[in-house]
């Protein structure tokens, strides 16, 4: 077995995993439910973990060179040791590679917009997420529910801050230090698409006008050449019309 052909079969199989863990990691830190349910959720999240495992020892014996895969895929290593990176996994159908494949200029803007926003959604969600789980019973903690801590997230992916809430445990700021470096991605990719648009429909107006000029400019020429083509049709028959006078006193009048 290949590489690709285990990543193609197990691709799928993932996402489902990355959501059910998503999923039982929200109720667990949101609702904090009681042992029996807490347990039951628990036990998911590890099962999430497991696969995720066996995901990565498999591909990193499957790579030709293992130490080069190894390197080049941080990522793949992230969501096995940190369980706030595996809903990330949503999105790995969906690579922005994938998505400006085969897809022209505006179609190309549109696709990684969206990309953008269902990635910034995502990492807001899962990291405001891990706050909570770490501040929320902290000492002095001011981030204690998850509506705070949504706040707080969107606070700072758009980079305002406005600092009336802020994690004080170390995991917590390790995090928010994630959810900034993020949120510098997410806006120079928003950046550059809207800086794309920009330049695209001021050249093509700039085309359009040239064209437009140029139109009226070959229009204008045509049409004086048109007028000077009439003008020395009308001379040519002029001149025709007095050599071919008998009545003209020079027409025809023989030499001394």
């Amino acid at each position: 077995m290949t590489q690709e052909t285990w990543q193609k079969y197990s691709e799928w199989p993932l996402v489902g995993a990355a959501f059910l863990f998503l999923a039982a990691y929200s109720v667990l830190v949101i609702v904090d439910p009681p042992d029996p349910y807490a347990a039951a959720l628990t036990l998911v999240i590890w099962a999430t973990w497991i696969a995720f495992g066996i995901d990565y020892i498999v591909k990193l014996l499957l790579a030709p060179q293992r130490g080069r895969w190894f390197i080049r895929h941080p990522m793949d290593l992230l969501m096995v040791a940190l369980p706030v990176a595996r809903p990330l996994r949503l999105l790995r159908p969906f690579t922005l590679r994938r998505v400006m494949e085969r897809a022209p200029g505006t179609a190309i803007r549109t696709r990684v917009m969206a990309y953008v926003i269902v990635s910034a959604i995502l990492l807001i969600y899962t990291v405001a997420l891990s706050v909570l789980s770490f501040e929320k019973g902290a000492p002095n903690a001011n981030i204690t529910t998850m509506g705070d801590s949504l706040w707080w997230a969107v606070v700072t992916i758009t980079t305002i801050g406005y600092g009336d809430y802020y994690p004080v445990t170390v995991p917590g700021r390790w995090a928010a230090a994630a959810l900034m470096v993020g949120g510098f991605a997410v806006l120079s990719m928003v950046t550059a698409a809207v800086s794309s648009w920009l330049v695209e429909s001021v050249t093509a107006a700039t085309s359009g006008r040239s064209k437009a000029n140029n139109l009226s400019r070959d229009e204008e020429i045509a049409r004086l050449t048109a007028q000077i083509t009439r003008l020395h049709d009308q001379l040519a028959r002029s001149t025709n019309a007095v050599d071919s006078n008998p009545e003209d006193g020079t027409a025809g009048q023989e030499p001394r």
